[in-house]
Order: C-alpha cells, then sequence, then structure tokens
C-alpha cells in the first residue's frame, strides 16, 4: 500500500494509511450508526461497494501556485500551498500536465495571483479528464482577461500533451474562494471535452458538474436505473439533475423523463447532450426542484417514478410534501452526503415511503466521504 508523504500537511485524505478493505468497513458502520442514531430500525446496509484499484481515480483536480511557481494543494482550513510532484489519487497525466504547466508559467513570467496584495494573474489551474475518450481540459483561471503570450503557451502544452483538446481562460477576480468565474475565453479547440458514461456522451464544460470517479459513477446510476425496474412506459422526473447524466440513462427504460436543475450552466449543457445523443423523450427544466415540485403538485401532474440526487445539504421539507401530493410510486434516493440523507429518509417515511436496503459506495477512496443509493416505495 502506497502512502502519501502530504498527508499531515493537506489532510485531504483522512484515510491515507488504513488498508482498503477497513476504509470500506468504516463507511459501512457509518451509515449503520446513522440509522440508529435517527431510529430508523430493521433496514439493512449492505456492504460498501468499493474499486478494484482505490489510487488515480480523480478525473478533475484544481491546484494553486506559490511566488516559486511551485504548485500544490491547500492545507487544510488555509490557503497555504502544500507543493507535490505526485498526487495518489489524481491520474499520472494530469500530474504530468500540471508539472508542465508550472514550467510554462516560470519560463514566461507568468505572474501568480497574491491573494493578500490581490495582484497577479494564475489564481488556479483546473484540470478535467474525459477517461473513456482520453480528452483532457486545462482551464487557466485568472485574475485578468489578457493573457499574454496565450497562443506560445498553448502551442508547447498541446505539442507535449496531444490528449489536450482544449483550454479554457476562466476570469475570477472576485475576492473569495469560490475557484471559477462567471466570464470564460477559449484559447484552444471548442471550449469542452466529450466523455462517454452508460453508454451515453456527455460534453464536459469547465463548470459543468460531472462525477469525479468516472467508474464508481457508473456503478451508482446502474444500481439505481436497475432497483427502479422501468419497465418503458413510466413518466420519470430527475430532480437537481446537473447536466442530465442519470436522466438520459433512464431515458433509454423510460416513456418521458423530465430534468430540473437550477444551474443555468448545466441545464445549458444538458440539453445540449440530450441533442447530441439523439434522445427525445427528455426535457429540462432550468428551476429550483423545491419549487418546480411545488408547480407540479398544485397543478397535480402525474409522475411514476422520481429521482433525487440533492446537493450535500439534502433535499426541503417543501420538497418532501410536494412529493407526497405527487405520489410517484417509486424514489430512488443518491446522496453524496448519508447524514443529510438519514433526516429525509425518516421524512419520507412519516408521508408512507419505506425502504429496505442502503447502499453505500466509495466514490472518494481514502477519504471520509461516502455516497449512498436507496429505493423507496409508497405503501
Amino acid at each position: 500500500m502506497e502512502i502519501c508523504k502530504h498527508k499531515k500537511m493537506c489532510g485531504g485524505c483522512q484515510y491515507m494509511g488504513t488498508e482498503y478493505p477497513k476504509q470500506l468497513e468504516i463507511k459501512k458502520d457509518y451509515c449503520i450508526k446513522l440509522l440508529e442514531k435517527a431510529s430508523i430500525k430493521n433496514k439493512v446496509v449492505a456492504p460498501t461497494n468499493g474499486v478494484s484499484n482505490p489510487y488515480f481515480y480523480r478525473n478533475k483536480i484544481i491546484v494553486a501556485f506559490n511566488n516559486k511557481y511551485e504548485y500544490g494543494l491547500y492545507e487544510e482550513n488555509s490557503h497555504k500551498v502544500i507543493p507535490y510532484q505526485r498526487c495518489l489519487l489524481h491520474e499520472e497525466i494530469s500530474d504530468q500536465i500540471i508539472h508542465k504547466i508550472a514550467m510554462l508559467f516560470k519560463k514566461y513570467r507568468v505572474s501568480i495571483y497574491d491573494e493578500k496584495r490581490q495582484r497577479g494573474l494564475i489564481r488556479h489551474v483546473l484540470i478535467r479528464r474525459a477517461v473513456k475518450t482520453n480528452q483532457t481540459m486545462v482551464v487557466l483561471v485568472c485574475n485578468e482577461e489578457v493573457f499574454q503570450g496565450s497562443k506560445n503557451f498553448c502551442n508547447e502544452i498541446i505539442k507535449a500533451f496531444p490528449t489536450i483538446k482544449t483550454v479554457v481562460l476562466n476570469v475570477n477576480k472576485r475576492k473569495t474562494s469560490v475557484v471559477l468565474g462567471d466570464k470564460e475565453k477559449v484559447l484552444y479547440g471548442k471550449g469542452f471535452i466529450v466523455d462517454e458514461l452508460c453508454g451515453i456522451n456527455f460534453k464536459i464544460s469547465a463548470k459543468s458538474f460531472y462525477q469525479i470517479n468516472h467508474d464508481q459513477c457508473v456503478e451508482i446510476y446502474e444500481k439505481a436505473i436497475d432497483l427502479l425496474e422501468l419497465k418503458g412506459n413510466e413518466i420519470v422526473i430527475d430532480t437537481y439533475c446537473g447536466i442530465g447524466t442519470i436522466g438520459m440513462v433512464a431515458s433509454k427504460k423510460a416513456k418521458q423523463v423530465i430534468g430540473v436543475e437550477l444551474n443555468k450552466d448545466a441545464v445549458f449543457d444538458a440539453k445540449n447532450n440530450a441533442k447530441m445523443n439523439n434522445i427525445t423523450n427528455i426535457q429540462f427544466y432550468q428551476e429550483d426542484a423545491t419549487q418546480f415540485m411545488q408547480q407540479m403538485a398544485n397543478k397535480k401532474q402525474k409522475v411514476d417514478v422520481l429521482i433525487m440526487d440533492p446537493p450535500r445539504a439534502g433535499s426541503t421539507k417543501e420538497f418532501i410534501d410536494a412529493l407526497k401530493v405527487l405520489k410517484p410510486k417509486k424514489v430512488v434516493y443518491i446522496s453524496c452526503d448519508p447524514s443529510t440523507q438519514v433526516r429525509d429518509l425518516k421524512y419520507l417515511h412519516n408521508i408512507g415511503y419505506h425502504f429496505n436496503t442502503l447502499y453505500p459506495y466509495d466514490m472518494f477512496p481514502f477519504t471520509k466521504h461516502v455516497e449512498t443509493v436507496c429505493l423507496l416505495t409508497k405503501l
């Protein structure tokens, strides 16, 4: 088992040094304790679904630089850069690209952003990888709208790494810790890459939400669809749908899918993704999921199946109240934070929706995070 020498300073991998089977046991036990604490009894927590190789799984990385052109991750609870050469969670090619970028920054004397003085060009570099198609995106997060010498920079980095299909300059002048700004300029390529997930192609832009562990995402989505046992005549609503991934997977086996997402960039991507894959039985709406559900409930629209994959904060009481009116026969709840999911499951139980098994998935090996899936049915 490999051990990261930066573990204590970085703080990103809480279970680095713990044997992988033990990590899976810890995550299962965590879910069991959450259910016990919430007094949700007589439920099964399945063994945590792990991966064959827990290393090098991240298809998205973000690094910062110091004034010595060293790159790295922030120390836990700070903005101090911890320099590294190789991260055990990153794809090897991603770190190779970052290393080359650092050399080019130094070669061209590109200024690094200083948070205290609020001056300098480069704030972060983001790398996105489409692992199935072997395409790479480089995003330069800058404090200014002009990157002098960008043409030479792009030529050199693309020559060194032909998998790079696009380079994007993202402008972020905000004085916050949010990484990406709203304005973008494409320096090379089309401004997006394309990946394949569950047999469907997806365009991924700099700001697209796309699962960081491709293979585990496939596992989770396939499990969710299998649990639903779609027959082909169902109307499915996919709430908090992002760029439409699981909704489009479900569309293969459903009559109609309705996707709801608040983020306008994600909805734009979702519509383009459906068009690119010639999927005609899915529609996307840019609205708050709770408000959209309330509107559907007021109109007493028919919904057979509901998929919910909310953010870490979980869903809302108002969302679940609307669900009670819509009365879908089946609900699949995918969660990136089982603590808020368990809170919501208790409320769902109060309105007549019950589940038997919680399925944990190890989306982020070596970290404390665990994702969970469960099927709820109306009794």
